[in-house]
């Protein structure tokens, strides 16, 4: 997932996305640690997808209070 295509989703699709990402991460490390997951780059892609996720929201949020105070 890029973070372009993540950039035009509204503040409540990124929670849901990251909402959802996090649940897809705990299953992977469920399934890793009972031998299950073959795919390791899963989990790899899952967490970096959720830094994407919080660094985007965190921005915006920066944005915000930076634009209340000016």
């Amino acid at each position: 997932m890029k973070a372009e295509d993540l950039r035009r989703k509204s503040d409540d699709e990124l929670a849901d996305m990251l909402l959802q990402l996090r649940k897809e991460g705990f299953n992977l490390r469920f399934r890793q640690a009972s031998g299950q997951l073959e795919n390791t780059v899963q989990r790899r892609n899952v967490r970096r997808d959720i830094a994407r996720v919080k660094t985007i929201l965190g921005q915006r949020r920066a944005d915000a209070s930076a634009a209340k105070t000016s």
